[in-house]
């Protein structure tokens, strides 16, 4: 077996990628790239029946939608293939003959079984588990508590997974296996059939499971969604890979907010909790918030443009200098990239402000006096740059006699339409003089 690290995902084309799948894809791919080694994609589609070429695809696209990409797989090749199980079909009848040859292996039925023999002491090292013992009599058992041989080729020709796993592991060179915890149960067959075969077996690192927020199994509800619908939803795939990143684990030094480059430099998989991880959507929102922050202006604005396209908003006359800095201007709010282009649309469309704010709540006996105000302050916009606007506003408050609250509060509503924004003269900044000066005026407030 190579020095070199060599770790795998290895999911059934029976769905698209979900969230747990995607988890586990990250630690591996985490393992690989902090170690310098080879992070494989293997489908395992024995399952004939349910695995289509469809889901297979749609597993590939939320892997690189989440950003992990592989060094061998079905579609980019490498010296340990095919990367289909589907194709590997003479790899498993080649060691099962082997087995049967040796009397490790019989025949009934049509199926092909492996003998347990008992007295033997099953002993692996788990990375994030320790130390485990098991009796290979306690590895595989019928309900009445007797040795249960273990089926490894089935009578439809198919290998099992507790065989097939071993069959491709030891062949690809995989010498870490991380997946979910259900998975230590496996372990103590597998090790028996590594052994058997005379194959060295692999280091195993048990992920533990990720539970919705009342600390049940997931359900679609409480986040159990392909990662795809978390696009759909406006999370960006760094908010999603630094949020999965840290379900189970954390960095030493306790950050939160990470690149990916971060991340591989910070990852250590015996940090790995043994505790069940809580997929707590709050987090995720937190998350992702603070990775829109630190998002480049151009990226960020690539990501919102199709939401504000999808809400039927015409970009035609903007520059992208202009989107960018207006979703700058935003100042971090919203929680996902949905949410940001729903609060940021008035920087698009005064028609959307129209819809939203019809000016009634303006107390006609105001009017003449926050006239006179804004006048002043559309006469006094020199450069336009919101401190300016700021300094000058709260000079032709006092001097009018006026609050903040009671002149600024109707310039908020008439130029977005919304009772909650960034800073006004910031707004107002961004918009322009002209277009400050038409939504004041449709309000009758110049």
């Amino acid at each position: 077996m190579t020095d070199k690290v060599r770790v795998r995902f290895a999911p059934s084309p029976t769905g698209s990628l979900h969230i747990g799948g995607a988890h586990t894809a990250l630690f591996n791919w985490l393992y690989a790239r902090r170690h310098g080694g080879s992070f494989i994609l293997r489908i395992e589609d024995t399952d004939m029946e349910r695995s289509t070429k469809e889901y297979e695809q749609s597993i590939l696209d939320g892997m690189r939608w989440m950003g992990l990409d592989w060094d061998e797989g079905p579609d980019v090749g490498g010296d340990y293939g095919p990367y289909r199980q589907s194709e590997r079909m003479h790899l498993y009848k080649k060691y099962a003959r082997q087995l049967l040859d040796e009397g490790k292996a019989y025949e009934q039925d049509g199926a092909l079984f492996f003998k347990v023999e008992p007295g033997k002491r099953i002993h692996f090292r788990d990375e994030v588990y320790g130390n485990l013992d098991f009796l290979s009599e306690n590895a595989s058992v019928n309900q009445d508590g007797t040795i249960k041989d273990i089926v490894i080729i089935k009578r439809d020709g198919m290998p099992t997974y507790n065989y097939a796993v071993v069959i491709d592991d030891y062949t690809m060179g995989v010498n870490m296996v991380i997946r979910g915890e259900d998975h230590i149960i496996n372990t103590p067959k597998q090790l028996l059939i590594y052994d058997a075969l005379g194959f060295e077996a692999p280091g195993f690192a048990h992920l533990p499971m990720i539970l919705g927020k009342d600390k049940k199994k997931l359900s679609k509800r409480q986040g159990a969604t392909s990662v795809f619908e978390y696009s759909d939803m406006g999370y960006l795939p760094d908010g999603v890979f630094n949020f999965l990143a840290l379900l189970g684990w954390s960095p030493k030094e306790g950050q939160e907010i990470f690149s990916r480059e971060e991340a591989v430099k910070m990852f250590d998989v015996s940090a790995v909790t043994r505790k069940a991880a809580v997929l707590d959507m709050d987090k995720l929102n937190h998350i992702n918030q603070e990775q829109m922050k630190i998002m480049e202006p151009m990226k960020l604005l690539a990501v919102i443009r199709p939401f504000w396209l999808e809400m039927g908003l015409d970009l035609s006359a903007f520059s992208d200098d202009y989107l960018a800095s207006a979703l700058h201007t935003m100042g971090g709010r919203g929680q996902t990239t949905k949410q940001l282009a729903e609060y940021s649309d008035y920087f698009i469309s005064f028609d959307v402000v129209k819809a939203r704010y019809d000016g009634s709540d303006i107390k006609e006996e105001l009017r003449p006096k926050l006239k006179k105000i804004y006048g002043e302050l559309l006469d006094a916009w020199g450069d336009g740059a919101p401190e300016h606007l700021h300094e000058k506003a709260q000079e032709i408050f006092a001097a009018n006699e006026s609050s903040m609250k009671e002149s600024a509060t109707p310039i908020r509503w008439a130029i977005t339409g919304r009772k909650v924004s960034p800073g006004v003269f910031e707004v107002a900044s961004q918009l322009g003089k002209e277009e400050t000066k038409k939504r004041l005026e449709f309000y009758g407030l110049v």
